[in-house]
């Protein structure tokens, strides 16, 4: 079982907003050097987006599709990087104290070569990967990208309840 965890010094709103952003995956996606629109509007549940990674001459594209969301809470995730299989990878981001959150992220393998070989060394792997990731989550939502994309997902909220006639709670 690979989950690990990161605190973030951002409220959780910031943090998803960098999550909700299709451009940014392959900012904080370890080993992604690219990513784009495919179906939906992401992050909702059945959205997609393709990816790429690169390793050295060789390249790789996969999908990953939203299983499930809990606005600002929870992004559950479906990876599939082809002939290597799929992984289930849930992200959960929790409110820590009034500026920070702690983010968990919680990856399985489901089919393919990772599902067949899924064992500790494995996980090792996958635990290498993830704190590189987290790590890298963590400075764009720290960064001044995050701020401006949290800045952006609230003005427009608060706009949007606005112009239906609510106010935010």
């Amino acid at each position: 079982m690979a989950v690990r965890h990161q605190l973030v010094k951002r409220p959780r709103e910031d943090v998803w907003a960098v999550l909700a952003d299709r451009r940014a995956y392959a900012e904080w996606v370890t080993g992604t050097s690219e990513s784009r629109s495919a179906e939906g509007d992401w992050p909702q549940e059945g959205a997609s987006l393709e990816y790429d990674v690169k390793l050295g001459p060789w390249s790789l594209t996969g999908t990953t599709v939203v299983r499930e969301e809990e606005r600002p809470s929870r992004l559950a995730l479906e990876v599939d990087s082809g002939r290597l299989g799929t992984a289930r990878v849930d992200i959960e981001i929790r409110p820590w104290g009034r500026e920070s959150s702690l983010v968990i992220v919680d990856e399985h393998p489901l089919t393919g070569l990772g599902g067949t070989v899924h064992n500790a060394a494995m996980d090792v792997v996958l635990h290498w990967r993830h704190r590189h990731m987290l790590a890298r989550l963590a400075e764009v939502v720290e960064g001044s990208a995050g701020e401006q994309r949290g800045a952006k997902r609230r003005e427009s909220g608060s706009r949007a309840s606005t112009s239906r006639g609510g106010t935010h709670a």
